[in-house]
């Protein structure tokens, strides 16, 4: 995992410059957007300082898609309760916070990668799950969201049971 440090600015930097950019447009909402990502960056920083490991791009990702999940969460409660501004800025945040992760494997791809490894596997069963998003997550590194492709590793494992 560690061996693809990128070349260009990391994670860090990258969001640092987008606000200095945007603080000096003066884009208040945008602003407001890059600081909560700086906020749970510095979390993760503080977390960190109690197991002594060093935050890394993987967690910082990891985090930036805990977000837009909890955003995603939100979204649904404000459609219920037709608050449609709401819902707006929740979509406006998961747009900030995704230009800063990878893009995301196309569906078709990641299900015939997982096809591929289950077909390989000396027995089909949930006692396999781990091993097959292991596999996964070598192939594909940051860009796996391992919630998507849990289901469908569960659901090929299971309908196979």
């Amino acid at each position: 995992m560690h061996g693809d440090k990128m070349t260009e600015l990391n994670l860090r930097q990258k969001i640092m410059n987008d606000l200095k950019l945007s603080m000096k447009e003066g884009n208040k909402e945008e602003v407001a957007r890059l600081r909560s990502i700086t906020a749970k960056f510095k979390d993760l920083d503080i977390e960190s300082r109690v197991t002594g490991k060093e935050v890394d791009e993987e967690q910082l990702q990891k985090a930036l898609r805990s977000m837009v999940k909890s955003r995603l969460d939100s979204i649904a409660m404000y459609e219920k309760g037709n608050r449609p501004e709401l819902v707006e800025k929740e979509v406006a945040e998961i747009e900030t916070i995704k230009r800063y992760l990878p893009a995301e494997i196309d569906e078709n791809i990641l299900k015939a990668e997982i096809e591929k490894i289950v077909s390989a596997l000396p027995e089909v069963s949930m006692k396999e799950m781990g091993k097959v998003m292991g596999e996964l997550k070598e192939k594909f590194g940051a860009a796996l969201d391992a919630g998507k492709a849990g289901k469908i590793v569960r659901a090929l494992l299971m309908g196979n049971e």
